[in-house]
């Protein structure tokens, strides 16, 4: 496999796991692995993905992705927050 097939492919599997709208049923834990999933190297490069993650985590991770995220970070910190903010 040629490195610009692999970038290619990676570049349209982020852009179809940014497409997969966030359900009631989504927990912190999985938007959590989303996030790094998504944004790791761009956004979340200073913390350590948790196991599980408790809202205060969850809260840290949406810090970041609100400033380094980009527009579709920022929407993923969005869901985040409701989410913690309907866990308590």
């Amino acid at each position: 496999m040629s490195v610009a097939f692999g970038l290619c492919w990676k570049r349209r599997a982020y852009a179809i796991a940014a497409k997969v709208p966030i359900t009631p049923a989504c927990d912190l834990e999985t938007v959590c692995r989303r996030a790094f999933a998504l944004y790791g190297p761009l956004a979340l490069w200073n913390l350590r993905p948790l196991d599980t993650p408790t809202a205060a985590d969850a809260l840290a991770i949406t810090r970041a992705l609100r400033t380094h995220g980009r527009m579709d970070g920022r929407r993923l910190a969005e869901d985040s927050e409701s989410l913690c903010r309907a866990a308590h």
